[in-house]
């Protein structure tokens, strides 16, 4: 698969379209330290995921390319969505982001389609800031990423996690959304 930026299309992900969305994770999950979680979920497990980051009226997107001749049709070649950063009322504003490509197309585009995209469309919503929660300090790819992006890093929890026989840091991003905290909420 040879994609450029382009020929990325940003559209919102359907049930059809989470069995290569499971598929993206599962490798993240097997192969590095982006993810904290250890053992894949399944894809009844993602289906449920998409569907509770849609109830709470939060965006949860793919990116196609075009397939090679011998595909025919557009490829999943990543996904991104939000969800509440933390449960308790006063975070109500405050809102975390994932982003996951298919590592055959890392670096060319893919990414910075998405995370625009989820940006855009959560500045459009009630909420004030979003969070990276960066699996992995030596995570270049996506601190590159988010930092192109207008994040900046606010903190470094040093070996919070352990996974494929290494500690593992988690590094904290945050952007404005909107106005920020520039004003107080609307109602």
């Amino acid at each position: 698969m040879n994609a450029v930026a382009g020929s990325v299309r940003v559209r919102d992900a359907l049930p059809a379209d989470m069995p290569a969305v499971q598929a993206i994770y599962a490798h993240a999950v097997l192969t590095g330290r982006a993810s904290f979680e250890e053992v894949p979920p399944t894809l009844a497990d993602m289906l449920a995921r998409r569907e509770t980051v849609l109830a709470l009226g939060l965006p949860y997107l793919v990116a196609e390319v075009e397939g090679t001749a011998s595909e025919k049709a557009a490829v999943i070649a990543g996904y991104s969505y939000a969800t509440h950063y933390r449960s308790r009322p006063a975070y109500r504003h405050t809102i975390e982001n994932s982003v996951y490509v298919n590592t055959s197309l890392h670096a060319r585009g893919v990414g910075t389609a998405l995370l625009a995209e989820l940006i855009r469309r959560c500045e459009a919503g009630p909420w004030r800031q979003m969070l990276a929660v960066i699996g992995d300090s030596g995570n270049a790819g996506s601190i590159a990423l988010h930092r192109k992006l207008g994040f900046q890093p606010v903190g470094t929890l040093k070996s919070v996690g352990f996974k494929l026989g290494a500690w593992t840091d988690t590094v904290l991003m945050q952007r404005a959304l909107g106005p920020g905290d520039s004003a107080p909420p609307s109602p």
